[in-house]
């Protein structure tokens, strides 16, 4: 039998992507939207999410149940959907990385592996706080994916009904960004600070 590929969704540099084959695993990597015959022509055998824009449907993940994840850079729930980091900081909430299954809703399914870190505000921008994030998760993926694989890895219910953004909600905040992603993270958490009666979008 022929072996079955990882699908990388996900940009074509990311660091990843060479670590995986330097485990033996096949890798295709896209960052189009894909579809149940690409699934079934690529052989595809497990699907890791990491910066992917577009829906995989349902009837996508029927094909490889348990074999889809995601990797998000947000503490789950809190954070779902786009510019997570951004919001995290405006909204005061847990900062964080989450790795966690795929299903229909959007980062919603069970999660695999949290973890949570602290910044200094003084110390932080949108960019560097990013880039940790990044290293995070990334490291939390290498050391746990051989059991993620196999399918023996931890798994649970996200708790909590958390808040959920479209890229379209950062418009009204741009102003914000005085900086651009090297803005302090303590414009934003100040921000936060001033308006704690602004209310995210609740799932």
């Amino acid at each position: 039998m022929t072996q079955g590929k990882i699908l990388f969704l996900g940009q074509e540099n990311c660091d990843l992507i060479p670590w995986l084959q330097a485990q033996g695993e096949q890798v295709i990597q896209n960052t189009n939207k894909i579809s149940c015959q690409y699934i079934k022509e690529q052989n595809i055998d497990f699907i890791i999410s990491y910066g992917y824009r577009h829906i995989i449907t349902q009837e996508i993940l029927s094909l490889l149940p348990n074999k889809a994840i995601n990797l998000h850079i947000s503490y789950l729930p809190y954070n779902r959907g786009a510019d997570p980091n951004f919001w995290s900081f405006v909204e005061n909430t847990p900062k964080g990385v989450t790795i966690h299954y795929l299903d229909k809703g959007v980062d919603t399914g069970d999660i695999i592996i949290q973890e949570e870190i602290k910044f200094d505000l003084t110390q932080e921008t949108l960019a560097t706080s990013y880039k940790k994030l990044q290293t995070l998760i990334e490291s939390l993926f290498k050391r746990h994916w051989q059991s993620i694989k196999r399918g023996k890895c931890h798994r649970k219910k996200q708790i909590g009904k958390g808040s959920v953004h479209k890229i379209k909600d950062k418009e009204a905040l741009s102003h914000l960004l005085i900086n651009g992603w090297d803005t302090s993270v303590a414009v934003l958490n100040e921000y936060a600070l001033k308006n704690k009666a602004y209310q995210s979008i609740i799932i």
